[in-house]
């Protein structure tokens, strides 16, 4: 499997997790929800976006948690950007995975890593965006769990044993 196919595989479990997550969070607790439950998916999918502005060559997305007044509002812009993120991937190739990418934020961790950031690739940050939010994803799941609601399964072993099925977005 090529570096691409596999970048878009994760994608694809990315949206696949996200979908379980929100099928989760849109349940029992959709009326009243925590706001650190709130803030969480608004971090994961804010991030997803600045990436791909990024990776765009766009300015960074300027939203707020404000910007969304509902559960439902996020999870409408959450789902969107998976299009818009597909036909992103869909236009590369291989090649340009090894671009250098400067990453607009970096600088500001320089203090916390002890050093200045190395360069990173489209590939790298390819990568990055994925992880990231498979490491909130567990996150929103310990959240879920102290909520009282039992959180899916959403790894992306789970996900190849079902056979890499497609998302199934709440709708409500």
């Amino acid at each position: 499997m090529s570096s691409l196919a596999l970048i878009r595989d994760l994608f694809r479990h990315m949206e696949w997790a996200d979908a379980l997550i929100w099928s989760a969070v849109t349940g029992p607790i959709a009326g009243a929800p925590d706001s650190r439950l709130r803030d969480s998916l608004f971090h994961v999918h804010l991030t997803q976006r600045a990436f791909l502005q990024i990776w765009m060559g766009g300015p960074l997305p300027p939203f707020t948690p404000e910007s969304f007044p509902t559960l439902a509002d996020i999870r409408a812009w959450a789902r969107s950007y998976f299009r818009e993120v597909t036909a992103y991937l869909d236009s590369l190739d291989e090649s340009r995975l090894a671009t250098p990418l400067t990453v607009p934020w970096s600088q500001r961790l320089e203090q916390r890593l002890g050093r200045q950031p190395a360069p990173a690739t489209l590939g790298d940050t390819l990568l990055q965006v994925p992880s990231h939010s498979t490491y909130h994803r567990g996150q929103v799941n310990r959240q879920l769990r102290e909520l009282g609601v039992e959180p899916p399964l959403v790894d992306y072993i789970v996900w190849v044993w079902l056979g890499r099925p497609a998302p199934a977005w709440a709708t409500a």
